[in-house]
């Protein structure tokens, strides 16, 4: 491949950082391995509970119920433990307005993955930044989170939680 055929590093903004690591897909879209990652995100704050793996097990990644979506409450925690702050009652309105939410004005998941796909379309790294307050390292393993205790040496494989998923195990 020619130089001239190499796209500018402005054109594959919110596609791969250094590790290899895709946060969108080839067409733009939320990658598997970010959307395991956002799953474990959003299972943190949504109602009905994500299922709490065994203490002992600190390889699994929580993962939301099914219809299970962000209370008022759950959206300003994930906010507070995202940003350092809740939203605004302005960027509430317009969380409602536009992106996917229950008929009581509730963020479901589809709308949490909504915001991540603009968001990483227009700052990648705003994206990485929100990860790591989550606990995630550039490889998208969970390795530490400000309210989670993970043992010293041990991190989550993201790569058997992708590949759990895709054998239905």
């Amino acid at each position: 491949m020619s130089r001239s055929e190499t796209p500018e590093p402005s054109r594959v903004q919110g596609r791969r950082n250094n590790t290899g690591v895709q946060l969108l897909d080839n067409e733009g879209a939320i990658s598997d391995q970010l959307e395991v990652c956002l799953k474990h995100i959003f299972g943190k704050y949504c109602y009905p509970p994500a299922p709490t793996p065994l203490a002992s097990d600190k390889r699994v990644l929580l993962v939301p119920p099914e219809g299970a979506f962000l209370t008022k409450e759950g959206l300003d925690s994930w906010a507070r433990d995202t940003n350092g702050a809740p939203f605004s009652e302005e960027t509430k309105e317009e969380l409602i307005e536009f992106l996917d939410v229950t008929d009581a004005g509730e963020l479901t998941f589809k709308g949490f993955l909504q915001i991540y796909q603009l968001q990483t379309e227009n700052d990648e790294e705003e994206t990485w930044r929100d990860l790591s307050n989550h606990g995630f390292d550039r490889m998208l393993r969970l390795v530490a989170t400000r309210t989670e205790e993970v043992a010293d040496g041990t991190s989550n494989d993201l790569q058997s939680s992708v590949n759990a998923m895709d054998t239905g195990a």
